[in-house]
Parts: C-alpha cells; structure tokens; sequence
C-alpha cells in the first residue's frame, strides 16, 4: 500500500501546477526581526519568496517614549540590508505595536509627535538622535495594533500618509494587521479613513473566523466583508506559517492551495497572502516556497 505522504504531495503538484498556470503574481508579505535564529533581513529578501518584509516591531511609542524590539538582531546591519532589499524591489516597513510592549496615542498631538518620530527615524526626515538604520530609508509603516487603546490611529496614519512625496520623497506605504472578527476593536476606525495601500487580516488566532472544514462558510463570510469594507485597499490572508506560530489557524499548503485560496481570489481586491513569520517559515520547511506558485 502506498503511503499518504507521497499522495498528499501529488495532489499538492496537481493543485499548484494548476494554479501556477493561472498566471497568480505570489505576492507574500512576511514578518521578521522577532528571532534571530530566522537569519538576517539580507537574507530573507535574497530568498525571493516575499514581495514584502515587515521589520518587527516598534513596541513602545506615545507620550514621548520609543522602543524598538528585533530581539537580538543587530541594528547596525538592518541599515545595508534594507538598502539590498530594496534593490531586489522587495518592500521594507516598520512594524509599530504587537502583541507585546507598552504603547497607546493619548491625543491627536501625540499621534502627531509619533509620525514625526517615524518620519524623522525611519522614513525620510532627518534626526539629530541616531536613527537605527542609519540613512536607510524604509518604505512604510505597518499598524499591528493589539494593546492599548483605539484611539487616535485614525489621526497617526492621516499624518504619516501626508509625509508621502515630501520634499519629492518616495511614497509612503501604510498597510495594517487587524484581527478577523469585523470590524477591528483597535483598527475599525483608523481604516476606515482609506489611506492604507494593504490590509494583512490576521485569519489566525480567532477561531470564529479561522479557516477550518467545519467553518467554512464563516471564514468566507469574514473574508467577503472585510474585502467589500476596503474597495481602495489590497486585501491579505494573514496565515500563522507553521502550525506552532499561533494557536490556531494554521492552514496545511494543499487545502490553503485547493480549497481557501479559490475563496479569496474571487475578490478584486485580493492581493495575496501575509505570513507570521519568517521565523516560522524557515521551520516550516519554507511554507512560503511551496504555496507561492499558487498564491
């Protein structure tokens, strides 16, 4: 009797190999910085499976106090890799919450004061402090906004999408991470201002609408109304890459490429998938690499 692995990765063959004739794109957006045993950010973009990297996370930010978090990395290297990066056309932002640290916006003053520190820090603007990176330029910001308040994120992400094109600066890309359940508790009403270019929705960890055969119709329905409420906006399934990066919704490649995938793409607006993390990518024997053909 055969065994089911070697089947299992044939119908995975099938199913790729007709997706790939599709012509999908295979955009991946991913998350790192959050352990060092997933190798630098050089190498990470030097894969070519992601089109874009989020550096995670600025943890600690309003009423004047910043922190940022890679969990060991060094930041006098992420200053060059950023720049290689962007060489290879793949996107690098800046993650800012998470789901550990101490933040919130007080008011709209404050919310003003922390785009002015990321500008000046990360993006394009000029400091007097050291900026981490050094003159590396990130391309965005990415609101992961778990803790904390909902106030004022409207008022940040209005501030930092006017400092796109300053001084005949490149543009500033502003994309978010909010959980399934609709609409967002912390991100409802900063996205419904529209200026994000994407919104990476956490299908994870939330099992009322994870991906999941007895909850199909669940997740379709969170997915269509999340994807209708964002008509300016790409829309990303946000996926754990390995069944231990979350504690629930881990979708295995073959049912993702021949049963979730077919839901999302239906959406015009549908522009690919989010992964948590490269960390777990890499020990998921590059989740990432085997799905993209599909993606």
């Amino acid at each position: 009797m055969a065994s089911r692995l070697p089947l299992a990765a044939a119908v995975l063959s099938v199913l790729l190999s007709a997706a790939a004739a599709t012509g999908k794109t295979g955009q991946i957006t991913v998350y790192w910085g959050q352990a060092t045993a997933e190798g630098s950010l050089r190498e990470a973009c030097g894969s070519g499976l992601y089109s874009t990297v989020i550096i995670s996370f600025l943890t600690g930010f309003g009423g004047g106090k910043y922190k940022l978090d890679l969990s060991g990395h060094a930041w006098s290297a992420v200053g060059p890799d950023v720049k290689y990066c962007q060489s290879r056309n793949v996107l690098v932002l800046l993650a800012i919450g998470g789901g550990v640290g101490k933040y919130s916006l007080a008011s709209k003053s404050d919310a003003k004061a922390v785009a002015d520190h990321i500008w000046n820090l990360y993006l394009g603007g000029t400091s007097t402090s050291r900026r981490p990176f050094g003159d590396a330029v990130l391309d965005g910001v990415d609101f992961d906004i778990e803790l904390g308040g909902a106030a004022h994120y409207d008022d940040l992400a209005g501030y930092l999408k006017a400092y796109s094109g300053r001084n005949g600066g490149k543009k500033v890309w502003l994309t978010a991470a909010p959980q399934c359940p609709f609409p967002d508790r912390m991100l409802g009403e900063a996205l419904r201002t529209g200026v994000f270019d994407r919104v990476h929705v956490q299908f994870y960890n939330n099992p009322a609408c994870n991906y999941r055969a007895s909850n199909v119709a669940a997740f379709t329905a969170a997915w269509r109304k999340w994807a209708s409420s964002l008509p300016r906006s790409s829309v990303y399934l946000g996926l754990p890459a390995a069944s231990k990066a979350a504690g629930n919704g881990y979708v295995a490649p073959a049912t993702l490429v021949g049963k979730v995938l077919p839901i999302v793409q239906k959406s015009g607006n549908y522009g690919g998938i989010m992964l948590w993390s490269r960390y777990w990518d890499k020990k998921n024997n590059n989740y990432s690499k085997t799905v993209k053909p599909a993606v």
